[in-house]
């Protein structure tokens, strides 16, 4: 189990660092990320022996995410107020997540299997990999994106808040949730509760969309830009 320890000590010393620092750059996971992916790398260890040590903290995400409707519960009054508003966000927001992506992955000169792969980066990595593979994508590629767009969110959402004025929490967790997934969701709820509240009802119902939109959007766009 001595992954597991190294991984609870590195992500708990990241925390810290985190907290003293306050700068969006010090993120955790990004932390976690930087040290634990080399030191495997260095000493040779297979992904498989790192997955089956660290099998019950993964396990762990399942009632965390359970756990993200107990503040939902809490703002039901204000959903119940502004669902339009919230579907329509996550609605818009889930179409240019996958547009933008696979624009820009075509516009590079990126093959059709490539570009399923990235089309659906912004929703969490379960719904990610099976929309994927839907699609023709490669599951691994989608989880990777989803982890790259997290973290940017993650890193680059709060400091691009406050450059652009916006101050609403609604609007921030709503944003944070609908781009960035779980780990947008993650800085969100560290932020501010509401914001956190909001951010984890745009990932359940940006990755519904999403899952319905891709196998839709993605032929569009392959014949858009193929043509």
């Amino acid at each position: 189990m001595i992954w597991l320890v190294t991984t609870l000590v590195v992500f708990y010393l990241a925390r810290l660092l985190s907290k003293r620092f306050q700068h969006p750059i010090v993120n955790p996971l990004l932390i976690c990320l930087l040290v634990i992916i080399p030191l495997l790398m260095w000493l040779k260890v297979p992904y498989e022996t790192y997955f089956e040590q660290n099998y019950w903290l993964n396990a762990l995400l399942e009632p965390a995410v359970v756990a993200l409707a107990f503040p939902l519960y809490e703002q039901l009054s204000q959903i119940r107020e502004k669902w339009k508003t919230i579907l329509t966000v996550c609605f818009i927001g889930s179409l240019l997540s996958m547009l933008t992506g696979a624009g820009i992955a075509f516009a590079f000169g990126a093959d059709i299997q490539l570009v399923a792969s990235i089309l659906p980066k912004s929703v969490t990595t379960p719904i990610a990999m099976a929309v994927s593979e839907q699609i023709g994508g490669v599951p691994a590629i989608a989880a990777i994106m989803v982890i790259i767009a997290g973290l940017f969110g993650a890193v680059l959402g709060y400091p691009l808040f406050k450059l652009a004025g916006i101050e609403h929490p609604i609007a921030r967790g709503l944003t944070m949730g609908t781009v960035s997934h779980a780990l947008g969701t993650a800085k969100a709820a560290e932020e501010n509760y509401q914001e956190g509240a909001f951010s984890s009802l745009a990932l359940v119902i940006c990755g519904v969309m999403t899952a319905v939109l891709a196998p839709v959007v993605f032929p569009v766009l392959v014949a858009i830009f193929q043509a």
